[in-house]
């Protein structure tokens, strides 16, 4: 059987996964400097696809690709295109989140977006209103970046005021490359704002593809879903959105998850319990304005 067919990682470069990341930075720079006399809201969008094109090269490059050497793939993706998490903080905790056994878990997953329902009791009525609207799927577009943000900042301050080490290093060579970043915004004829926003644009189309990747569910494997999309925003997510694939062989690249996921579909859909959904579509139907999961974890209690 093939590499793809079994799910290991490939040898040596990855040469398609490199040209997009080098695509990916061109495509930036081009908006920068030929989109805004055509038009600025123009280009607030070719930033938001190209920031969130970089944000999910950036989980392959953590992952391993396009190089073997870490370092290389650390280098590629330097720049910080989103203005927001640093590299390493997002190294640490994604791949923390790639856990199975903890997938949800309000305090051992970092990526979960379960409370524990006994803080969920004692929180103001306000941030159960916010943090309920960020449960609908525009809320998780809209306001979800923000939140995120600020949920992420506040919880590696309260680490670093503990004294837990790499924190501090990772945000001052975040801070160096935001630099750089800001640097080639100034001297591009964009203003700085359309790049914030259309940053902030990218971190708002990445919520779509995490908004319901994990679900409460008895198994580790039954949390993760498979979304059979094919169009635009499978290709922006890298074929993320085949998710029970990507967790269960975290080292094959983007390229390869359609076709092991067509390979063995039935397995993988018998090991998330039949999470799936067709489409993006789909989700925008039945999500747009309605919560699919509660806040407070509905597992909480019998996971203690």
């Amino acid at each position: 059987m093939s590499e793809r067919s079994t799910g290991h990682m490939p040898r040596g470069v990855e040469w398609g996964t490199l040209a997009l990341i080098v695509a990916c930075y061109g495509g930036w720079l081009a908006a920068l400097w030929l989109l805004p006399s055509v038009s600025l809201a123009l280009t607030v969008l070719a930033l938001g696809v190209m920031t969130a094109l970089h944000s999910s090269l950036t989980h392959e490059a953590l992952h391993g690709h396009p190089f073997r050497r870490r370092w290389l793939n650390e280098a590629l993706m330097f720049f910080p295109l989103s203005l927001a998490v640093p590299y390493g903080r997002f190294r640490d905790t994604h791949l923390a989140h790639h856990e199975d056994e903890a997938l949800t878990d309000p305090y051992d997953d970092p990526e979960s977006n379960f409370q524990d329902p006994g803080v969920w009791s004692r929180l103001p009525a306000w941030r159960k209103a916010l943090l309920r609207i960020n449960n609908t799927l525009l809320g998780r577009v809209v306001l979800g970046p923000l939140i995120g943000q600020v949920c992420f900042m506040a919880g590696d301050w309260r680490l670093m005021r503990r004294g837990v080490p790499g924190i501090a290093r990772d945000w001052l060579l975040h801070a160096l490359g935001l630099v750089v970043v800001i640097w080639v915004v100034v001297q591009s004829p964009a203003p700085l704002w359309a790049a914030v926003l259309g940053a902030y644009t990218g971190l708002g189309v990445l919520k779509i593809r995490t908004f319901l990747e994990h679900r409460a569910h008895e198994t580790a494997r039954g949390r993760t879903v498979v979304i059979e999309d094919r169009g635009p925003l499978a290709f922006l997510f890298l074929n993320n959105n085949l998710h029970i694939v990507h967790h269960m062989h975290p080292g094959v690249p983007w390229y390869a998850l359609p076709r092991l996921y067509r390979a063995r579909r039935a397995e993988f859909l018998k090991a998330n319990g039949g999470y799936i959904y067709r489409n993006y579509l789909q989700i925008f139907r039945n999500y747009l304005l309605r919560a699919k999961d509660p806040v407070p974890h509905p597992l909480w209690q019998q996971g203690e």
